[in-house]
């Protein structure tokens, strides 16, 4: 696929999806996940204009064709479309609603695609203000890592109007592999990826416990992870980060710990708010404040798993 210079992105566009998408895009948050993604729409044919809060981070992005920018508000268009993937709520509502936001100067027409995992409540709020504006918001965030970003191999979770979801549907389809239509609620797509997250958490902190109890009986831990990750769990989350946790692997960070306790953060709070008990995410926010203590909180939060092995007398 070609790289967009000049005009030839709106028809590679209208090929994909059925709708014009001939404005250039703008994409705010170039960390690693921004980067990867920012490439794979470049490779799709669309014209990027990139923000990152660190400009350095966006020589890559400007080395493969994009146009970097100094402010938010200049990575907007009037009625185009802008895509947000930054570290969080705060992050998000500052290039919208601050000094230099794009917020207004989207306008009548204009889509904010936001990518980001947030709470549902600040994706109801940045819905009703872009209303306001005369512009629409959809929730998109995703499930995959950095490596499965890089190879268009997201999983894309969608939610908001319809007419809208339609016309960035061809960007969410130059991201990944598949995308969820999740309603028009603007917080559904974020519980279900909260909902994920809480799960992959879940998920590794089990897996510790067995290749613990694997270890203490002699057995080799990485043996019992290839075991489970080839029969009962052959899926992504136990081969992938079977591995790490058995081979006690936590570097570099693919994401880093202290946004997997912001992520469990957002699940109590929204589990608080819907009066559902979540005992295993209290667990799991606890695993995740003690590594953070312990200065865990840039290692991958497979790290989380350590407290187990401490716990059991392995580390």
């Amino acid at each position: 696929m070609h790289q967009c210079a000049g005009g030839g992105h709106g028809q590679q566009a209208l090929s994909r999806g059925g709708s014009s998408m001939n404005e250039t895009i703008g994409f705010i948050g170039l960390g690693n996940m921004g980067q990867p993604m920012v490439r794979n729409l470049l490779k799709a044919g669309f014209a990027v204009k990139v923000y990152n809060r660190t400009p350095n981070k966006a020589k890559d992005a400007v080395a493969a064709g994009a146009q970097q920018v100094n402010r938010p508000s200049d990575a907007a268009t009037a009625g185009g479309i802008v895509i947000t993937m930054v570290a969080n709520d705060q992050a998000l509502e500052d290039v919208v609603y601050g000094v230099d936001g794009f917020g207004e100067k989207l306008g009548p027409g204009g889509i904010h695609l936001s990518m980001s995992t947030i709470a549902p409540e600040t994706s109801r709020k940045l819905a009703a203000y872009h209303q306001q504006q005369g512009c629409q918001y959809i929730a998109s965030p995703v499930f995959g890592r950095p490596e499965a970003a890089a190879a268009q191999k997201l999983f894309v979770l969608s939610s908001g109007p319809k007419e809208a979801k339609e016309r960035v549907r061809p960007l969410q389809e130059a991201l990944g592999q598949r995308v969820f239509d999740i309603g028009e609620e603007p917080g559904n797509a974020n519980v279900i990826k909260l909902g994920g997250n809480f799960m992959i958490m879940a998920a590794m902190e089990a897996m510790a416990e067995s290749f613990n109890l694997a270890e203490k009986n002699g057995v080799d831990r990485k043996l019992a992870a290839e075991i489970y990750a080839s029969t009962l769990f052959n899926c992504t989350i136990y081969q992938g980060y079977g591995q790490m946790i058995a081979k006690k692997i936590f570097e570099p960070a693919g994401f880093q710990l202290a946004l997997g306790l912001k992520d469990c953060n957002l699940v109590l709070e929204e589990a608080n708010a819907t009066k559902t008990p979540m005992p295993l995410a209290s667990l799991l926010h606890d695993r995740l404040l003690s590594s953070v203590a312990k200065g865990r909180e840039n290692q991958d939060w497979s790290a989380l798993t350590r407290i187990a092995a401490e716990d059991a007398g392995l580390e």
